[in-house]
């Protein structure tokens, strides 16, 4: 029997969603916890995606199977099934829902579309600490919106992920991608694919980041920030955007694109408890 759940969790303590040989997982907690209420040794758990390290979740979706009768059909059970389970887990991890599904349902590939928050507080805020990030300079939003509208245009993000990751296809179709003002002094960039890579939402943040800051110019030669073998197809940084699929497997001083359009030097390693992965309200299809 296959089994879906929506839970959530803080992401603070973990080194992501997927399992480390040598470090704390959300899907190792959850699987133990599975395991001790299913007495079922061999169950293992599938999310719907890889969050990093200290993202939290808001909404997440995964599933497992097992012989096990884990909650017969009747929301009593459920609801005594995800009290016991909640008993189990720690008190960063909360599941919600826990229901058999088709067995053709997969968390991960029937899933439709994914979204990303990332979420900023201009002041000092105590209570939002851990969950937010606190920029020390300014940020013109009106420029980081027409640059993260350019994402829409862009169909190959090998530059805005981590090298060696085991991917058949970097393509991503971006639905969504936009900063607005969540309330006074709070904003919010989100961000909705059908898929992600790993480290694109902080790579694609740092790059905003960056045109934000005035660092970055949408419209300044390419040849102001990097050298490119054919840049003069291309020569300034919109155009590039639009078309990183051209430019996806040129290298520059041994690195990748993408860690200079990450900002490796401001931006990596710093902001990872603000952004939050949903797939609340995402359609979830039957076929694979």
């Amino acid at each position: 029997m296959r089994y879906f759940i929506e839970m959530a969790y803080d992401g603070s303590a973990y080194h992501g969603w997927q399992l480390q040989p040598n470090a704390s997982s959300v899907q190792e907690v959850l699987t133990d916890a599975l395991r001790k209420l299913t007495r079922d040794a061999s169950l293992d758990v599938m999310g719907a995606g890889r969050t990093d390290t200290g993202v939290h979740a808001d909404y997440f979706v995964a599933h497992f199977n097992t012989d096990a009768d884990v909650c017969p059909d009747s929301p009593e059970a459920e609801s005594r099934a995800i009290f016991k389970l909640n008993s189990i887990l720690p008190p960063d991890v909360a599941v919600y829902s826990l229901q058999a599904v088709d067995p053709k349902l997969h968390s991960r590939f029937s899933a439709r579309s994914r979204t990303y928050h990332y979420r900023l507080t201009l002041d000092k805020q105590p209570m939002l600490r851990h969950f937010s990030f606190r920029p020390f300079f300014s940020l013109d939003f009106q420029a980081m919106n027409e640059a993260a509208e350019l994402l829409k245009s862009v169909d190959d993000f090998t530059s805005f992920s981590k090298l060696g990751t085991q991917v058949k296809t970097n393509i991503c179709d971006v639905s969504v991608a936009r900063w607005f003002e969540e309330a006074p002094g709070r904003f919010t960039f989100e961000i909705k694919a059908n898929r992600f890579l790993r480290n694109m939402v902080r790579a694609v943040v740092g790059t905003l980041f960056e045109v934000g800051k005035g660092k970055m110019s949408l419209d300044a030669p390419i040849s102001d920030y990097l050298e490119l073998p054919e840049r003069a197809h291309y020569p300034t940084i919109r155009q590039l955007l639009t078309h990183t699929s051209g430019y996806s497997s040129y290298y520059f001083e041994g690195a990748m694109i993408g860690n200079f359009f990450g900002g490796k030097n401001s931006f990596y390693g710093i902001g990872d408890s603000a952004i939050y992965n949903t797939l609340k309200n995402t359609e979830i299809s039957d076929k694979q």
